[in-house]
Order: C-alpha cells, then sequence, then structure tokens
C-alpha cells in the first residue's frame, strides 16, 4: 500500500473527531463531507466559547484571562481550545489563514509535544513512478541554525516512520561529505554529526545508489529530505509539482502534542482529504 492509502486505512480504524473552523470555504465544507461519508474522520463544528477553552489557555500557557477570551473570538483558536481540551482530536485550517496564523493558533492552544524544541512542516511528495518522498521543511523555518535543522530532522524521521514504514533520512546540501565549505555546508555537517544521519549530502546522492557510491556517502535511498532552507525546500517542492508531476501533500505541522494541518491555500478538495487523513497518521 502507499503511504497515502496506510494513513486512511489507519485513520478509519481510529475514526478522529477533527475539528476544520473554515468551514465558510467551500473546498472545506465539501471535503468535510466526503471524509464523514469516506468514514476517514468524523468533522466536528466549531465550538461556543466556554470556561474549558479558557483554562486550557490560561492554565497551560499562562495568558491572562482577558487575553485568552480575546483570543477565543477567533475560530483558529477556538479550534484550537477544541482539541486543547479533548473535543476534537486534530485540527485542520489553512484553506483561508495563513501558515503563520494557524501556527500561532496551534502553539498557543496546542502546544509542542514533550522533548520538541522547534514545530516544523513536511509535505508528502507523490511521484506519478508510485515513489513518495517527505520533504521538511518546506513552509516554516527560514532559516534553521544547526540546532533547530537537528531538531527538524529528527520530527521527520518519526513523521517518515509513521507513514512510510521505515524513514530514511539525509540531510541535503549544495555539498557532499567533506568536499565543500560555507556556512550552510556547516550548518548541515553539525546536524548530522547531532542526529546521526546521512549528511551533508547533495541531492543526487541522497537518492540515487549510484551516484552514492561514487561520492562515498549513504546509501543513494533516502526517503526523508531535510532541506537547508525554507528557501530550498520551498523552491525544491514546488519544481517537483511543476516539472515531475508530483502531488504535494501538506504542508503537514510536525512536533504538536496533537495533528494539526496547515493546508496550502490553493488546496483542492481531495488535496484537503488526502492531507486531512495524512496528519492523522502522525498521531
Amino acid at each position: 500500500m502507499s503511504a497515502l492509502e496506510t494513513a486512511i486505512a489507519g485513520a478509519k480504524t481510529r475514526k478522529a473527531r477533527v475539528v476544520m473552523p473554515e468551514m465558510e470555504d467551500d473546498r472545506i465544507a465539501q471535503a468535510s463531507e466526503r471524509l464523514r461519508a469516506d468514514g476517514i474522520c468524523e468533522p466536528v463544528e466549531l465550538g461556543d466559547n466556554t470556561e474549558a477553552y479558557v483554562a486550557a489557555l490560561v492554565d497551560a500557557r499562562g495568558l491572562k484571562e482577558a487575553v485568552a477570551r480575546r483570543m477565543l473570538t477567533r475560530p483558529l483558536y477556538r479550534a484550537a481550545a477544541m482539541v486543547a481540551v479533548g473535543e476534537a482530536d486534530a485540527m485542520v485550517a489553512g484553506a483561508v489563514a495563513s501558515t503563520k496564523k494557524v501556527i500561532e493558533a496551534a502553539s498557543i492552544g496546542i502546544g509542542l509535544a514533550d522533548g520538541v524544541s522547534v514545530a516544523s512542516s513536511f509535505f508528502l511528495m507523490r511521484f506519478p513512478n508510485g515513489r513518495e518522498v517527505i520533504f521538511a521543511d518546506c513552509g516554516l523555518n527560514v532559516d534553521p541554525d544547526a540546532e533547530a535543522l537537528a531538531a527538524i530532522a529528527c520530527a521527520s524521521e518519526r513523521s517518515g516512520a509513521a507513514l512510510l514504514g521505515e524513514a530514511k533520512v539525509a540531510l541535503l546540501s549544495f555539498s557532499t561529505g567533506a568536499s565543500g565549505a560555507g556556512a550552510s555546508v556547516e550548518k548541515v555537517r553539525d546536524a548530522a554529526a547531532a542526529t546521526g544521519f546521512v549528511g551533508p549530502v547533495q541531492g543526487d546522492a541522497a537518492l540515487n545508489p549510484r551516484v552514492a557510491e561514487m561520492k562515498g556517502l549513504g546509501a543513494g535511498d533516502a526517503n526523508v529530505l531535510v532541506f537547508p532552507s525554507l528557501d530550498a525546500g520551498n523552491i525544491a517542492y514546488k519544481l517537483a509539482q511543476e516539472l515531475a508531476g508530483a502531488q504535494a501533500l501538506g504542508p503537514i505541522l510536525q512536533g504538536f502534542r496533537k495533528p494539526v494541518c496547515d493546508l496550502s491555500r490553493g488546496a483542492t478538495v481531495q488535496d484537503i482529504v488526502d492531507a486531512t487523513a495524512v496528519s492523522l497518521a502522525l498521531g
């Protein structure tokens, strides 16, 4: 089975409750109906503000009560609070709201998982030949330092294991091994040393066993690619879409206590359905 098929099968078994705070968007409304009809999850209505939501923000986040009440007038924060208090198992948003707003609401309302220092995101890239690869971080961290890059790589390994069965992580650079130098190469080298993942390694050596053997680093069978910057990752996934016909599911957020999906604002109904299923696989 493909990663998407595996995610859908798992979601049908779990029957998670998913809050989608942008129901005014026709795509979200249609995706919600399809998710319910296909048995992938149970979309739930955005709740009215309650004292439990206020307490979730005040107690867990240390906000002043007046600030919490003001935040909860916004649908994204109310949806995140529903996840925090257990009225929903996951949150899917971003068809209308910006990534920044989705991240802010999830960070305050849901929070990061224990041991996670930085939130990040990935795309599940599905190529016409059946190959599936995780690209991270293509939507959130602009220029992570070595420590943050290592955290992104570790989170991406967990996501890769959940979706692909086995995660083979490569930390990408314009240099393979000791062949080049520069600040970005050193950053990737430090992150690779901290995690034990392959890197720094060029894209062809990460993906092609023959090239990997020639360049003497890794096995060339990576299925989780970690980019050194948002520039590199965002450009790469869009080129893969346009030139290779890849489907990009996401961006899927990782590192939160509960699953959070930040949809692309250009997402189709099918993209929303698929991205929701993939997000639930991480729960």
